[in-house]
């Protein structure tokens, strides 16, 4: 804790407004990504958890004359595999686009972010899924970040809080339908809840 304490410390001396750090925790859900893009979210049947940490960097502000960022973000996470086996480990990388949407003061962020994950092993979640599907599974998969969140400090007019972000963000891996280590129909989703900070 005192290293994150720190990261936080040390970006916020060092840039103006070029970093952010997201940290998210949540669950798997039985559902598929579209289910879960339109609020469908099914529980799954045993307690599988996620928590992640992520950093990233400014690419682009208001690009194209318009009120959405880029970022370039890397995370890692950790997967709580409920004693069904050894837990487990992932790295992202991935290209993360904001559509700024500012209304009476206030600002709410819908993201989505295209990149690359890598696992230590395969998640119990994409084992079963691989077995249900007579499907390949593998660590390296596609990786996409959706969120939906809003700025703290601009609700509540506390500007220290400003460019804080509460929100909920689904982490999803897939194979694209083979393209990935030819894995068709496996992946996973895990919904979280998220605080980011921009510094």
């Amino acid at each position: 804790m005192k290293y994150l304490v720190l990261l936080f410390l040390f970006l916020s001396l060092s840039a103006d407004d070029n970093y952010s750090l997201r940290i998210a925790h949540g669950k798997v859900t039985n559902s598929d990504f579209g289910e879960v893009l339109f609020f469908d979210v099914k529980s799954y049947p045993q307690d599988l958890k996620v928590t992640a940490l992520d950093a990233g960097y400014l690419l682009k502000r208001d690009a194209f004359d318009l009120p959405i960022d880029f970022y370039v973000k890397g995370g890692l996470s950790y997967f709580d595999e409920a004693g069904l086996q050894d837990d487990i480990y992932e790295g992202t990388l991935y290209v993360k686009v904001y559509w700024n949407i500012d209304f009476l003061s206030n600002r709410v962020r819908l993201g989505f972010g295209e990149g690359l994950s890598y696992t230590s092993d395969i998640l119990y979640v994409e084992k079963v899924e691989a077995i249900e599907n007579n499907d390949n599974n593998s660590e390296f998969l596609n990786y996409i970040d959706f969120s939906l969140d809003f700025d703290i400090g601009r609700l509540v007019r506390y500007e220290p809080l400003k460019d804080t972000y509460l929100g909920v963000a689904v982490k999803h891996r897939s194979g694209i339908f083979g393209l990935f280590n030819n894995v068709e129909k496996g992946g996973s989703n895990y919904v979280t809840l998220s605080l980011e900070k921009n510094f």
